[in-house]
């Protein structure tokens, strides 16, 4: 079952979904960048979730945005209203990574529908769609969460696919390569993993790409049937994205949640360089 759903798509199913806002930038300064694109415009009804504190754990050992807790996830959820059996579609302002992080989170600790407006809060707008600043009350939502419903790698498993399978990272190519490091501490790429930029998913729309071109991308990649894969990036956001993109043509990639930014907290981890494996 496909976890994207279109503008038109979601605009038909108003009134029976809980919308989620994870509006999120990376680069963005330091504040609530998530929330003020929250209360610039978002979709009417949507509650804001805040991907650095609800979506993952404080920094520190376990990367930069290691594992959320599930009472933190519980909470965020109950506040948007959500039942066990609530359908949701998470949605960012476009292309889809913070919106792709909380559908894998999301899934990860239960929740059995959830969906990713495909192309964001940008796509929507395009179609037509409106937007508000209007804030609504906080929900009252009974969802409990339950932690392990989706595959995860730690370190020796990441390490342990690049060599029998295929680890892609997410991240853009020069930062694979090590030629730039705008973030971490230090730069390249897991020994073995193959660069896989997660920009190359989506199309100039920031929409996914169709199937079957993701099909080709992947395969091209290495990525075939019975062959172990799994995907890592800086610290297991855009890292979602892929996971997604894979999701979308059947295969389920277990994700290094603590990615880059947990790697390199062990010296005695090695670290290749250079655009090849």
């Amino acid at each position: 079952m496909t976890a994207l759903i279109s503008p038109e798509e979601l605009r038909d199913a108003l009134g029976s979904v809980v919308l989620v806002d994870v509006q999120w930038s990376l680069t963005a300064a330091a504040g609530r960048p998530g929330r003020e694109l929250y209360d610039t415009g978002h979709l009417a009804g949507a509650h804001h979730v805040d991907l650095d504190a609800e979506l993952s754990g404080p920094p520190g050992p376990q990367g930069r945005h290691p594992m959320p807790t599930a009472h933190s996830v519980q909470q965020a959820l109950r506040r948007c209203g959500v039942d066990d059996d609530s359908a949701v579609v998470v949605y960012d302002q476009g292309p889809c990574m913070a919106a792709a992080r909380a559908w894998w989170v999301f899934c990860y600790f239960g929740l059995g529908y959830v969906r990713v407006l495909d192309g964001g809060l940008a796509a929507w707008r395009a179609s037509g769609g409106t937007v508000t600043d209007e804030v609504p009350e906080p929900g009252a939502g009974r969802f409990a969460a339950r932690v392990g419903r989706l595959p995860v790698l730690d370190a020796e498993g990441a390490a342990e696919v690049a060599r029998l399978g295929v680890l892609l990272d997410a991240r853009a190519v020069e930062r694979y390569a090590g030629e730039t490091e705008p973030i971490d501490r230090v730069a390249g790429h897991i020994p073995g993993a193959v660069s896989a930029p997660t920009a190359e998913n989506t199309g100039a729309d920031g929409r996914f790409l169709p199937h079957h071109e993701l099909r080709d991308r992947f395969a091209r990649l290495g990525v075939r049937p019975g062959r172990p894969v799994g995907t890592y990036c800086g610290s297991g956001v855009t890292a979602a994205h892929q996971a997604l993109a894979l999701h979308e043509i059947g295969i389920e990639a277990p994700l290094y949640v603590g990615s880059w930014s947990h790697w390199i907290r062990d010296p005695g981890r090695p670290v290749s360089t250079g655009r090849l494996p």
